[in-house]
């Protein structure tokens, strides 16, 4: 059974998003929601974490969010995708459980 993890805070104010990535197991899937997107930041102190999560699980980004911010797609971390909500709906159907990290 895969999981979908969601992160919705920045990695810069909590330790949710370094603690999702060390659960995260392979197969399952990273969601970045709200300020939790800014994790996806290339050159930040969190981008080898990501990278080699990368090799295990697929990464995402929802695009509204990363906008909200003032960030743009070539903002964020190669092998990171953009999603938008459909995609958000589409990721939570996909896999067995989800999981918020808070």
């Amino acid at each position: 059974m895969s999981t979908l993890h969601t992160v919705n805070k920045s990695p810069f104010e909590r330790s949710s998003f370094a603690s999702c990535l060390a659960h995260a197991s392979d197969g399952d899937a990273i969601l970045m929601i709200e300020d939790g997107v800014v994790g996806a930041r290339k050159g930040t102190s969190f981008t080898p974490a990501l990278a080699a999560k990368l090799a295990s699980c697929a990464i995402y980004v929802l695009a509204p969010d990363l906008a909200a911010r003032g960030m743009k797609a070539e903002d964020v971390l190669e092998g990171v995708k953009l999603v938008d909500y459909a995609g958000f709906v589409d990721l939570t159907t996909e896999k067995s459980r989800v999981c918020a990290w808070l």
